[in-house]
């Protein structure tokens, strides 16, 4: 789909703050109410925009220690994939998870309480899933950036 300059300028304020009225996003678009109103309709219906969420502070609900795990399977099969695959989309504390190039197949982040929290997740749900061979784990330190924002 092609976005011209006020699509793009209207996803970007939608980026930072989607509960925003479109009255509020009209004023800052030079535009009447109904014609944001037909151009995020139009944003929805074609796909650009798939769903709207809330961001929550992993520090407030006790889930800010992050975890980044490459996983190695046992063979590339198709079936081995995709079994993996419909697994770890059923795992709770992965919160992404990528099918990645390179020595591992993939790279999971994963937020749970603390140490002993993650401990009992590898030892009870990702190694018991079938076809894992091997995994490797680093610890989140600090977060430089963490943005939901695409560049347009």
């Amino acid at each position: 789909m092609n976005l011209d300059k006020t699509d793009k300028k209207l996803l970007l304020f939608l980026q930072e703050d989607s509960k925003q009225t479109t009255k509020e996003l009209s004023y800052k678009l030079g535009l009447s109410v109904t014609a944001v109103y037909e151009r995020i309709r139009k944003l929805e219906n074609t796909g650009v925009i798939s769903k709207y969420v809330v961001l929550l502070d992993k520090n407030k609900i006790e889930k800010n220690f992050v975890v980044l795990c490459h996983v190695k399977l046992s063979q590339h099969k198709k079936e081995y994939v995709l079994r993996f695959e419909r697994e770890v989309i059923d795992l709770q504390e992965v919160t992404e998870c990528f099918h990645v190039s390179g020595d591992y197949d993939y790279i999971l982040k994963i937020c749970v309480k603390d140490m002993a929290d993650y401990r009992n997740f590898m030892l009870t749900k990702l190694t018991t899933l079938q076809h894992v061979v091997s995994t490797h784990s680093s610890f989140m330190i600090y977060e430089v950036k963490n943005t939901t924002s695409i560049s347009l």
